[in-house]
């Protein structure tokens, strides 16, 4: 297996309480595990105390001083926080399966391989929003993610009707996906 050394350094700076190495591995892992409790009927706070508990075994396995990594610490991570996740839902009864079959239905890896190919979609996408500027970027975020009607747009953007900003809003959207598929070509 692939020995990582950034890995090894955060998992020693983590046994050693190491302020950055701790923000680090939060930066690197926290989205990765949120977005998996989320897509996994639990909450932003369940994934925060998974996360936390996660951390509290690999600094226990850390600084035991005989820990071998034999992974990425993502992979690591993303495993803990899975098991804990499927654990806690079998107490609670939202899930039936017993956790320990769980690794012959859904692979880990492939797992976690899908989510980063998918965070990676998204950074690209948030990437190529900093790009399409304005109106685009305010048009697109107003109707998106507020929820904002056409004519609420029209009015807050101002177009002459609903029908200018709904033909505005289809324009910045092609312009978008143009931004988003030529860095996704080039692999920025």
């Amino acid at each position: 297996m692939k020995v990582y050394p950034n890995d090894d350094l955060l998992l020693k700076g983590l046994a050693s309480n190491d302020k950055q190495a701790i923000e680090a591995l939060y930066k690197e892992n926290f989205g990765l595990i949120q977005t998996y409790i989320l897509n996994n009927n639990g909450t932003t706070d369940d994934a925060k105390d998974i996360f936390q508990e996660a951390m509290i075994v690999l600094y226990e396995k850390a600084a035991s001083g005989s820990f071998e990594l034999t992974a990425q610490i993502k992979t690591y991570v993303y495993s803990v926080c899975r098991r804990l996740w499927l654990k806690r839902l079998q107490q609670s009864q939202r899930y039936n399966s017993p956790v320990e079959s769980l690794d012959e239905v859904v692979p880990v890896e492939e797992e976690l391989e899908e989510h980063q190919k998918k965070n990676e979609a998204y950074l690209m996408m948030e990437k190529a929003m900093g790009h399409i500027g304005e109106p685009c970027k305010s048009l697109l975020e107003a109707y998106y993610l507020h929820g904002k009607n056409m004519q609420e747009i029209a009015e807050n953007f101002g177009y002459t009707n609903a029908d200018n900003a709904k033909n505005q809003k289809y324009k910045c959207l092609m312009r978008l996906k143009k931004l988003f598929f030529t860095q996704y070509k080039n692999g920025n």
